[in-house]
């Protein structure tokens, strides 16, 4: 275990010295400074909308954070040649997967927490309201989704040699996922076979990410979401981050590190 940590602490430390997050916080700060600012009329909705805006921001932003953390770990690793002595004993194949996962996963975690607290004191000082419970059932949501993003993108890292592609699948799968995901059972009823069975196939076979997604919570103050419903999402997330950890651990102890 100090082993994965002691490499989850050198990604952490990696992500804090480049510039990708500092800048995706600057926009992210300057619209959510519009959210906070703007009370046209006294009219709650102007504000809502914007928490909305803002809130797509942070979502865009940690997905660019999670995706190309990710996808630069293990090609960077074997462009720099410091794999080999990396993975010499007592290091192995799955604890080098853990610790680049670990230190993936903690670092855009750090990066939420930053986007959810300025974003709640912004919007606390222009609503005199913080439903501290619900930026935290959120944020550990968003947190849980970016699991399996970080995941299938490690998985992807070692499938697709180039960084520049892996990343740009990631980002078209999930965003797809989010997008199209929910619908595809519904646009199954309209094909004939063996469509209709293979698109059925895919919906039942992907993470459905938008499960994660309540921006509504914050957007429009909604009650919270029972605990037991977060543990289920919990045990969700956790099965797809070790579906992908798995494959991607199945299928690099098998390839050459050249």
């Amino acid at each position: 275990m100090n082993t994965i940590w002691a490499l989850a602490k050198i990604v952490v430390l990696e992500m804090v010295r480049r510039k990708d997050f500092y800048v995706l916080f600057i926009l992210t700060v300057l619209l959510t400074g519009t959210a906070g600012s703007v009370n046209l009329f006294n009219d709650n909705s102007i504000v809502r909308y914007l928490k909305e805006i803002c809130l797509l921001l942070i979502w865009a932003a940690s997905l660019v954070i999670a995706i190309t953390c990710t996808a630069r770990q293990i090609p960077a690793e074997r462009e720099q040649r410091t794999i080999f002595p990396l993975l010499a004993k007592p290091v192995t194949r799955a604890q080098f997967l853990l610790g680049k996962f670990l230190g993936c996963w903690v670092a855009t975690g750090m990066a939420l927490l930053v986007f959810y607290v300025f974003f709640g004191i912004v919007s606390a000082s222009r609503e005199q309201h913080w439903p501290v419970l619900n930026y935290l059932q959120a944020g550990l949501l968003h947190w849980l989704m970016l699991a399996i993003v970080i995941a299938l993108t490690l998985l992807g890292s070692i499938v697709f040699a180039a960084p520049s592609s892996n990343g740009t699948i990631c980002f078209v799968c999930t965003a797809g996922i989010l997008l199209l995901g929910r619908h595809l059972n519904k646009v199954a009823l309209g094909l004939t076979e063996p469509l209709q069975s293979l698109l059925y196939g895919v919906y039942f076979a992907i993470p459905h990410l938008e499960l994660f997604d309540v921006r509504d919570l914050i957007t429009h103050n909604w009650d919270l979401i029972p605990w037991g419903m977060m543990v289920l999402a919990t045990l969700y997330a956790a099965a797809y981050t070790a579906f992908f950890l798995t494959a991607a651990w199945l299928i690099f102890r098998r390839r050459p590190l050249n």
